[in-house]
């Protein structure tokens, strides 16, 4: 008696392990697929011609720089 007693135990236990498995494969399954973040416009260093993004590119008065040192540097300089 003891043996059927245990045997339904571990059946209704296992019967509730697989039904979470399926409803978590449900749910991944319908869960939206994440989508890449938009491209971002680059701009070419006036100094080097690196491409940086836009909102990462330092501004100057004769254009944009990929860094701060690249702007003195092309700013100093004589034309």
């Amino acid at each position: 008696m003891k043996f059927l007693l245990v045997l339904a135990v571990l059946a209704v236990a296992f019967w509730i392990w697989r039904n979470n498995r399926e409803s978590e494969a449900r749910d991944r399954r319908d869960a939206a697929p994440a989508r890449p973040p938009a491209p971002q416009p680059m701009i070419a260093c006036a100094r080097c011609g690196t491409h940086v993004p836009e909102q990462e590119a330092v501004k100057g008065n004769a254009g944009h720089y990929c860094c701060a040192e690249h702007r003195r540097q092309h700013e100093a300089s004589p034309r």
